[in-house]
């Protein structure tokens, strides 16, 4: 059977990058995004509504997600949603879909100071996805293109 899960939003952290590391040594950064949505309801009126996602960021995305970003950043995340599930202290079942990030862009907004901050991707080198972004790096000249 076929299937897609792939997950674009683009929205502003809830809170800091909270970083730690998996016993082998990884990277592993939690970011909570904020996702508005404006819509008019059947009387015409403007409703807003906001959805939070707890987003998971590996590897060196995640080292420099802890070092750039901070409560309000705006960012894009492409990722795929997943199901976690695990048993709370009391010994009950508990569960909830976060995102598993391939790509955090890091969104350009100025500072109070007047400083411009500049994207920051880089590639997801954490486990399956390590293909993926190493060829969505190569370059392309006219010579690869095939007519």
């Amino acid at each position: 059977m076929v299937g897609l899960n792939k997950v674009f939003l683009m929205g502003n952290l809830t809170r800091d990058p909270e970083l730690r590391y998996t016993p082998s040594g990884t990277a592993v950064a939690t970011i909570g995004l904020a996702v508005n949505r404006e819509y008019r309801d059947k009387n015409g009126e403007i409703q807003k509504e906001v959805c939070y996602i707890d987003v998971d960021v590996w590897a060196r995305q995640a080292e420099l997600c802890s070092e750039h970003l901070g409560k309000g950043s705006p960012v894009h995340v492409e990722g795929r949603l997943q199901y976690d599930t695990w048993e709370n202290p009391e010994g009950e079942r508990r569960s909830k879909h976060k995102v598993r990030a391939d790509r955090v862009q890091f969104l350009a907004r100025t500072s109070a100071a007047g400083e411009v901050h500049h994207d920051y991707e880089d590639e997801n080198d954490y486990g399956d996805n390590h293909a993926v972004g190493a060829s969505a790096k190569k370059s392309s000249t006219v010579d690869d293109i095939p007519f």
